[in-house]
């Protein structure tokens, strides 16, 4: 059974697409084989470790590697106010206050809350 017109011009376009693709993973191979020797020359004449790469590598932004962190990055705060009618109650001062919060300031007497060291 001979081949229709269209039959014929979806297999040409399956072989153009196949060497189209081809010729991409060829492309993104030698960029990709670039990026990565400019990678291991800079970290080489850096002295940075594997361990320092893949550790940036999991902190999505990270840190640069010798900094201290930032007071802010990541961990709990502590709580700066606690409900004097429920010492288990506590508020860090942060985000959207709770109703004892709300009710001790609408009295006036937020400061009687405040936790001291």
């Amino acid at each position: 059974m001979p081949r229709t017109s269209v039959e014929a011009q979806l297999a040409k376009l399956r072989r153009e697409r196949e060497q189209i693709e081809k010729r991409e993973k060829a492309l993104l191979a030698r960029t990709q084989g670039r990026a990565l020797e400019r990678i291991v020359a800079l970290a080489r004449e850096n002295s940075v470790s594997v361990e320092q790469i893949v550790e940036a590598l999991k902190g999505g932004r990270g840190r640069r590697p010798g900094r201290p962190a930032s007071p802010r990055a990541g961990g709990k705060v502590p709580p700066k106010y606690r409900n004097p009618a429920d010492p288990q109650q506590t508020w860090t001062g942060r985000g959207r206050s709770p109703q004892w919060v709300q009710a001790l300031r609408e009295a006036g007497a937020l400061d009687s809350a405040l936790i001291r060291d």
